[in-house]
């Protein structure tokens, strides 16, 4: 099966096969010593290596098992050298690689320290022949070779193994119907280009715990507003996730822009989401319908504003301060202090019917409080 001759269906991006060596395995403490790219695209198929100065020694056991010594790289490129072009040639492919997290982690710390973001979407061969081979046990490069019949120009070379991985792809072509393999190619593609100008690494700064989060289109529309107690798996499983209802996907088709808040706990989301909901009126959430009771207001019970804290599984964030006065939620604060110049700074508190609802639930359930004029420095606040 030529190159010429073989078409790339099933994925609508150019594709870049890309194979290195290194000196070791550590992103932190080894450097790359040659990449290999096999590119496929509308123009066809175009192979490119280099070698590369790692700046570094090549211990002895890699250079007797990729064939690099000292000597080939001592008058190599370094990648800072290299990083601009290569950057324009893989910029918009899919990355396709064996154990990609290896690869896709060397390149995008090599591409950091030369001030890139290198953020393509990834494909894994091993993942992706465990899905459709589940029955076989082993899916090194190897057993590869092997099971499919591909012919090494040579192991543990760049380009060689990047070539036997586009002779892997054009495998696939033959071995299953194409749309079983596009659709389990598109459920094992990790997307860290996201949308707009969201990525894995911009998800990755998410908070771990409780929190809300907010998604808006490319007008900056508000388009849902959600919480979780896990915020960041909650945000990247609807934006990635392999699982999404079809309105899911639908609102992940629009995102272009994503916020979120911290609160330590989830009765301080369920307050920040409700008051979230109300203020921005998100176009996929349902808006809260209010009873007469709620239309009418309520005595507030309290003789001044009240504080309760929370405090995340992991004690990350410390302690948060939630503040409510007249069944209005004027935020958090990570300190009684900060809870006491929300206070200040807060005109006339409005009613708010979810805060109503949430409070009067929780406080029925023995939620401890404290009027916070009564809360006379940190450490009284180990009480509540």
């Amino acid at each position: 099966m030529s190159d010429s001759s073989f078409p790339t269906p099933l994925i609508d991006t150019p594709i870049a096969f890309v194979d290195l060596e290194t000196t070791g395995g550590s992103v932190a403490e080894h450097r790359i010593t040659e990449i290999g790219v096999v590119q496929v695209g509308p123009g066809g198929v175009s192979r490119w290596s280099t070698l590369v100065n790692p700046g570094q020694a090549i211990p002895p056991f890699i250079q007797s098992l990729t064939g690099i010594t000292d000597a080939m790289v001592r008058d190599a490129p370094t990648f800072a050298s290299l990083a601009s072009d290569l950057f324009e040639r893989l910029d918009g492919h899919l990355f396709i690689a064996h154990n990609a997290s290896f690869d896709r982690g060397f390149l995008r710390g090599e591409f950091h320290r030369a001030d890139f973001a290198f953020n393509p979407d990834v494909l894994c061969t091993v993942k992706l022949s465990r899905a459709l081979w589940p029955h076989e046990k082993r899916h090194g490069l190897d057993a590869l070779i092997q099971r499919h019949a591909l012919e090494p120009l040579a192991r543990h070379r760049a380009l060689a193994d990047a070539d036997l991985l586009w002779q892997f792809w054009q495998r696939l072509h033959g071995a299953w119907a194409p749309d079983v393999l596009r659709g389990q190619i598109d459920r094992t593609v990790r997307r860290y280009r996201i949308a707009g100008d969201i990525t894995e690494d911009v998800i990755d700064s998410a908070p771990a715990g409780h929190g809300v989060y907010a998604f808006f289109d490319a007008s900056d529309v508000p388009l849902y507003v959600g919480r979780s107690v896990r915020l960041r798996q909650r945000v990247r499983a609807h934006l990635t996730g392999e699982r999404r209802s079809a309105r899911e996907t639908r609102i992940a088709e629009q995102v272009r822009r994503v916020q979120w808040r911290a609160t330590g706990g989830e009765i301080g989301a369920m307050l920040t989401e409700a008051q979230w909901i109300g203020t921005l009126r998100p176009v996929h959430n349902r808006q809260p319908r209010v009873g007469r009771t709620e239309s009418l207001g309520s005595p507030w019970p309290f003789q001044t504003a009240i504080v309760f804290d929370e405090c995340g599984e992991d004690g990350a964030l410390g302690r948060v301060f939630h503040v409510v006065d007249r069944w209005c939620y004027l935020g958090a604060a990570p300190t009684l202090e900060a809870a006491r110049a929300l206070v200040a700074e807060r005109g006339e508190p409005v009613f708010e019917p979810s805060t109503f609802r949430i409070l009067q639930t929780h406080l029925a359930r023995g939620l401890r409080v404290m009027p916070l004029e009564a809360v006379a420095g940190e450490a009284v606040g180990a009480s509540l």
